[in-house]
């Protein structure tokens, strides 16, 4: 099987609001596929020639814009953007929060299998067309809707917050130091925002006593969980370039200053929340589907957590991160909190996680955070991060989650020896 390589790509400002700039689908999507082409060394005669031999797809990664924009049949959306698109083959992909995860995943496949010489993975949500009571019913289509969801307010922090629940009572933590782990890991993901120029909230504040306010009347919506816990209601999109090296050595490029895709993992779990729980009573991990799509993954690479030097992890709240510490293999389960007070997964600790800020921080358009993640690994393991930069990053790894942990996707990248 070919390398898979990956060649940059781009990404919108997630701070943005494209409803009220009275923007659209159209204008997203062209701003983002024009932003690659500048990026990469792609370029629109590329793809035109590239169609023409059949050697070029375009995979869509989107949840819910048949609910957010009343827009369906995403693949050919391109070709409203740039003619360059037209006949190029390309579709829509969708696993909830972990859509483009999963394109990435078709594209990849399709680039081993020598079906195609370039992919471009495009991943997108715009969910500031609604508010946030009906953008969170809309949310809760990732769960098992009429069990889970269906007439309760916010469902997707009060399932979360029950993932809190079991934690404690799994491994028998202390509730206060628990809490006080998830207020560092919510304080942790809005300082590293500050430093990435297209984060959600690199202008706002928040520390970790603010953070650690619980109990208040701004709770009784997000259950056991704060506001602070929880990931941001974003607009965005996200284009990754991948190509193998035929593409690469016709541009008389040198493929080893590209990074390729060395493993992958790919996981579903029961979908009801209760299943899961009741499933893994009796395993060591709260969500062993989330830890074996890890272990896939670096069996795949041939790797271990010792080789990961950067890690993007789902923190659509942050009892998703602190679970995702044993899952990458950090710490043992039931002892996550070692991680987070020896400030290991710290920006400058020696296991760094989210120096983007992650969902909390970046934001979480949820049919593009996978592809987010995939893009700022790119960028930790080419130097490319800027004030984000992870020293001496050559190997980064991620883990995007559908609904409740029900999908679950992990891939490593990293520079080729």
């Amino acid at each position: 099987m070919k390398d898979v390589y990956v060649l940059g790509g781009a990404q919108t400002d997630f701070s943005r609001n494209w409803s009220k700039e009275n923007k659209g689908v159209l204008a997203l999507l062209k701003e983002v596929s024009d932003d690659l082409f500048k990026n990469t060394i792609l370029d629109e005669e590329d793809v035109i020639k590239l169609n023409k031999e059949n050697r070029i797809a375009l995979f869509i990664g989107n949840f819910a814009a048949e609910y957010y924009i009343n827009q369906g049949h995403l693949g050919p959306l391109m070709t409203e953007v740039n003619p360059c698109f037209y006949g190029v083959p390309s579709a829509r992909y969708e696993a909830a929060c972990a859509s483009s995860s999963v394109a990435l995943d078709a594209a990849i496949t399709k680039i081993k299998a020598n079906d195609y010489d370039v992919a471009i993975v495009i991943g997108w949500e715009l969910m500031k067309t609604v508010n946030s009571k009906l953008c969170a019913d809309y949310l809760g289509r990732a769960s098992l809707y009429d069990v889970e969801a269906k007439n309760i307010s916010f469902p997707f922090p009060k399932l979360f917050g029950h993932l809190a629940e079991e934690t404690i009572k799994k491994y028998n933590l202390d509730e206060k130091r628990y809490y006080e782990n998830l207020a560092t890991i919510s304080a942790n993901n809005y300082k590293n925002a500050k430093r990435n120029p297209y984060a959600q909230t690199r202008n706002w504040f928040m520390d970790k006593n603010q953070a650690n306010c619980r109990g208040s009347k701004t709770n009784e919506n997000v259950g056991a969980l704060n506001i602070s816990d929880c990931s941001q209601i974003t607009d965005g999109a996200v284009c990754v370039l991948l190509a193998n090296e035929n593409f690469i050595n016709s541009k008389n490029k040198n493929i080893y200053d590209y990074p390729i895709v060395k493993g992958y993992g790919h996981r579903v779990a029961p979908f009801v929340f209760e299943h899961k729980i009741n499933e893994s009573k009796d395993n060591d991990y709260i969500l062993p589907w989330t830890r074996q799509a890890c272990l896939d993954a670096y069996n795949k690479a041939g790797m271990s957590v010792d080789d990961i030097d950067v890690f993007e992890t789902h923190d659509c709240f942050t009892s998703s991160e602190y679970m995702a510490i044993s899952a990458f293999g950090i710490t043992k389960p039931g002892k996550e909190y070692e991680a987070i007070e020896n400030k290991i997964i710290d920006f400058d600790g020696k296991k760094p996680i989210n120096p983007s800020g992650g969902l909390i921080g970046c934001g979480h358009p949820v049919g593009a955070t996978g592809a987010r993640m995939f893009l700022d690994l790119y960028k930790q393991v080419t130097n490319q991060a800027g004030k984000y930069q992870i020293k001496n990053a050559k190997n980064g790894m991620m883990l995007n989650l559908g609904g409740t942990a029900t999908t679950n996707y992990c891939f490593i990248i990293g520079m080729k020896e």
